[in-house]
This record gives structure tokens, sequence and C-alpha cells, in this order.
């Protein structure tokens, strides 16, 4: 049988088209990209039509089309325009107060509060608006969805926005964001609303360091985490997917990041940082601070309705998965932490570590 060869086109780029970039270049908000970003709270916003008040456009390198994200900020008493859209979101409220009413077009409504620390999911394709509730202070918050999946993958803006399904399995009547949930294992919390993630109670994960807790919030099929680790310590390094931002909730420190093989990046954090490590890149967290450092991670990949299953990310590198145990670091790895601690007066907590404990 012959083998046709095809040709390399002459062609231009221009049709080689993601509708996600064409999506944010019709924005016309303002967009910040890089590999972190030092403090949510200061990034500078500016009008965004469609969403009815100021914002930006966040698009981090590690989110690689996987996840997207936005700042959004409301004047006082003021309200974001009506939305709806066919792709999940979650939402971590970083400052002010207010509430958002949710519908749908079969008659199911409801209306919730939030303050600083929040987080819920915006059922899929449900009408939603939010609202400031002070009338002094703006209210501000960070979003992570999967829009550029959906946007991507259907490439066509009309129906995103348009469509007039109703999911009645994310949002019917009945259903409420009153922070009632159900407890399953793998430290897994079923719910629709935290109030403060801040403040959760979490649970021991010695495989990987420190503490943590998993989210699944309205049937969404993107998720959520947070980890907490004590002063003096620091969490394994590990590698996954892309699409995974993180917020820092509390406490100082620095993050590495690195491609096997390849330099690596620092990122130094405090509370309102958000990190976006890149697809398969080892990421590693370093608490040098006076508190627990906690962070929120809202990923692209749910565990109740994920897209597909990931394996090793608590297995050693050694035996095929994908974290790298304390033994097996870098010696300059444990030595530069302990320089850092030893700057800011804190003292190191690490038995884990041959030959230094007490240091």
């Amino acid at each position: 049988m012959a083998v046709r060869v095809h040709e390399q086109s002459d062609r231009p780029d221009e049709w080689r088209v993601r509708t996600y970039d064409r999506w944010v270049a019709a924005q016309k908000a303002p967009v910040v990209d890089g590999l972190a970003i030092a403090d949510l709270n200061a990034v500078e916003v500016g009008p965004w039509e469609q969403k009815g008040a100021a914002g930006a456009i966040v698009r981090l390198l590690g989110a690689e089309d996987m996840t997207g994200s936005y700042i959004l900020e409301l004047e006082p008493a003021a309200s974001a325009a009506p939305q709806r859209h066919l792709y999940d979101e979650l939402v971590h409220v970083l400052s002010g107060r207010g509430f958002t009413t949710v519908w749908n077009d079969s008659g199911a409504t409801t209306t919730f509060e939030w303050s600083a620390g929040a987080l819920f999911a915006i059922p899929l394709n449900a009408h939603y608006q939010h609202h400031n509730a002070s009338s002094t202070d703006k209210a501000r918050f960070v979003a992570v969805n999967n829009a550029t999946i959906y946007m991507n993958l259907i490439h066509n803006l009309d129906f995103i926005f348009g469509c007039e399904h109703d999911f009645t399995d994310r949002f019917s009547d009945g259903v409420s964001f009153d922070g009632q949930g159900t407890e399953h294992g793998y430290r897994l919390w079923e719910t629709n609303f935290i109030a403060d993630m801040r403040n959760v109670e979490l649970v021991s994960r010695p495989s990987r360091g420190g503490r943590n807790r998993q989210f699944e919030l309205i049937n969404s099929s993107i998720g959520a985490h947070v980890s907490e680790f004590d002063v003096g310590t620091y969490k394994k390094a590990h590698r996954h997917g892309a699409g995974t931002h993180i917020v820092m909730l509390s406490g100082e420190g620095y993050s590495l990041m690195w491609r096997e093989g390849e330099p690596v990046e620092r990122v130094d954090w405090t509370p309102g940082a958000f990190i976006a490590p890149p697809d398969r890149w080892f990421h590693q967290h370093f608490n040098t601070g006076a508190e627990p450092a906690r962070y929120l991670a809202l990923r692209y990949n749910s565990r109740k309705w994920g897209l597909y299953k990931q394996y090793g990310v608590d297995k050693s590198v050694k035996q095929g998965g994908d974290q790298i145990e304390y033994g097996d670091q870098e010696p300059w790895t444990h030595k530069t932490f302990v320089e850092e601690c030893a700057r800011r007066g804190v003292t190191v907590d690490m038995p884990q570590i041959d030959g230094q404990e007490g240091k």
C-alpha cells in the first residue's frame, strides 16, 4: 500500500485557534500571567463588561489550559452581572462579605451569604449573581474553573453561555448552601459550602507530611483540598498534572518547582500568594514562618467525578510513583531550609531527616 506524505503547510498559524484564547482577548479585561502571583489582593483590576464588575483574568503557566482563573472585585453595595455558563467554577472569597443568588429555569432558587475565607461552587449552567453586602468595603474573590476545557472542546461560545438545559443533578429544589455535607473516606468532605477555609478542621496526612482535607462541591468535576504543615517543617516533593491553583491562606515560606532534570524555580510566599505548578513539575513547600502554613488547592480533577484516574501521587519515584521521599531528596534541600529558618529564628522540626533530629 502506498503511503501518502503530506508536505508541511505554508499557511500561517492563525488558522490554529483556541477558543479560550479568543474569548480572553474579547473580554478586554486585564490579564495577569507568570509562574505565580505574589498577592491576589494586590492585583490591579479593571473594567470587565461581561462580569459587570472590575476584574482580571489570570493565566499562570501551570494552568496549561486545564483550568482557567480570574479575580473579581465588587464595589461597596454593588452587584456583578447575572451569569450562566456551561462549565464548573469554584469561588474563594479573599475579602469582604456578601451574598450570592442561584436559580435555574425549572424554578429552583436559593440565596446564601459569604465572607472572607469562604469556598463554594457554582452549579453547572445555573444562573447566579454575586452581591456585595457592605456599603463601605469592597469584596474580592478568586475563581477557578474548567472553562478552558469546555470552550476548547466545544468551540461554540453561544452554546457555552446560552445553553438552556437545567442540570438538576447539580442544582434543584431543596439544594442549599448551608455548609452541611457528608464525610467520606480519604479525608473527604462532600458539601456545597465551606464558611472559612482558614479554620476548617484538618486530618493528619503522614504520607505527604502535615494535615489535609479533600472537598467535593455541588457534584462538580473540579475539586479542592486544604493542607497545613507546622512551623519549621516542609512537605515531600511530588508532581501531578497541570491545572492546580494554590492559594496561600496563612504562614510564610517558599516553594520549589522544577521539571525533572531542569533548573529549580523558587517562589517565596505569604498569605494571598497564588501558585500553579506546571504539568509534571515537582513542587515542594517549606514553612519558614512563625505559624502553621495553610494553603487551598483548587484543582482540575474531582475525586468523585474525575476526568481520569491518577496513580502514584503518594508513591515514591523509586517505586514508579510521583513523590520524592525525604531520604531521596537532594542534600541541599534540607541544608537550605535549615539556613532559612536560622535567619528567621525558627526552630527546624524535621526528625524525619536522618541526622537532623532537634535541629
